[in-house]
């Protein structure tokens, strides 16, 4: 456990190096490019050449990479040419409302789905399940931005419930938070859903389960005692691959109502070729992307001991308790 804990620190460093190599290739390797956007397109050649003197742009292309990492792992992430203020001044607020809102949804998406997954697994084939599924597949199908205008329409024009913003400007408010949780949930909910039926439903015909039915162990034991935790294998690797989305990916939410969070940031930034900030904000949701692998890593394991004696997964974790089940 511990080898493989270490090896995949390792993977996590050597991914971070080269996601590293890639941005810094992709946004500064000509030069001239980014004087331009730093100083202005209609800047004089003159002043470009004086500001990549002054900023060591002249230096070799590996050398400029290697400082510029240097720099960024002391903490050191340059400045906002839009905002004007150093790049590490801008994160820490935009995180944590972006942390806020995955959140939130989070606390609404897992509960509802895991409870209409595992009812919808239960119960395989009847029309619960056929409910279930239509309402998972309609929701995972409407992209956000659609569901955030019938959303807003229903409960900021017709029944004017809830504001149409969310930008929190007087402060936290929870009604501004309704909105963008909603849409998230919405389509993270049924797919999440699915993945913890077909899997529930898979634990529910293995021939142990059966076995236990067959030797009249209660419907609730079966199902919390040892069904429950060999079905979410998968569907916590789901949510561990929601974080990283919940983070970067959530840029439409953010800016239709008006959220001051990390991917409106990165939307901003990329409007206004901020360097510094794309070049910031890639690297945390690259790291956010690696340290939930870790995680979802850990929780399969702790979900499957077996892993940690590195034994095949012949027999189901239960197995050996339901046969001595009454």
């Amino acid at each position: 456990m511990r080898t493989r804990i270490l090896d995949r620190l390792v993977e996590i460093v050597g991914t971070m190096l080269a996601v590293s190599f890639v941005v810094y290739l992709v946004l500064e390797a000509n030069a001239g490019d980014v004087a331009v956007k730093v100083i202005g397109q209609f800047s004089t050649e003159a002043q470009r050449a004086l500001w990549m003197h002054q900023n060591g742009y002249d230096d070799p292309f590996l050398w400029r990479y290697l400082r510029w990492l240097g720099r960024f792992v002391l903490g050191d992430w340059g400045v906002s040419t839009h905002y004007k203020v150093p790049v590490w001044q801008l994160l820490p607020l935009r995180l944590g409302h972006t942390a806020l809102l995955a959140g939130s949804t989070l606390l609404v998406m897992i509960p509802v789905s895991f409870t209409l997954g595992i009812l919808a697994g239960m119960n395989k084939g009847s029309v619960f399940d056929r409910l279930i599924s239509f309402f998972c597949v309609t929701t995972t199908s409407i992209p956000e931005f659609a569901s955030s205008v019938f959303l807003a329409a229903i409960f900021v024009f017709w029944l004017g419930l809830l504001p149409g913003a969310s930008a929190m400007t007087s402060g936290f408010r929870i009604e501004e938070l309704v909105l963008p949780t909603l849409v998230l949930a919405l389509y993270s909910t049924g797919y999440l859903a699915r993945i913890t039926r077909a899997s529930m439903a898979d634990v529910m015909d293995a021939p142990y389960i059966r076995a236990a039915m067959m030797r009249g162990v209660p419907p609730g034991r079966l199902v919390l005692g040892h069904a429950l935790r060999n079905a979410l294998v998968a569907p916590v690797t789901v949510i561990m691959l929601q974080i990283p989305w919940l983070l970067s990916g959530v840029i439409v939410v953010e800016v239709f109502f008006a959220y001051s969070g990390f991917g409106s940031l990165l939307y901003e930034a990329g409007l206004n070729s901020d360097i510094a900030v794309i070049e910031a904000c890639a690297m945390i949701s690259v790291a956010v992307v690696l340290a939930t692998q870790l995680l979802s890593d850990l929780l399969y394991v702790w979900l499957n001991p077996r892993l940690r004696r590195g034994k095949p997964q012949a027999v189901p974790l239960a197995a050996p308790a339901i046969g001595a089940a009454p």
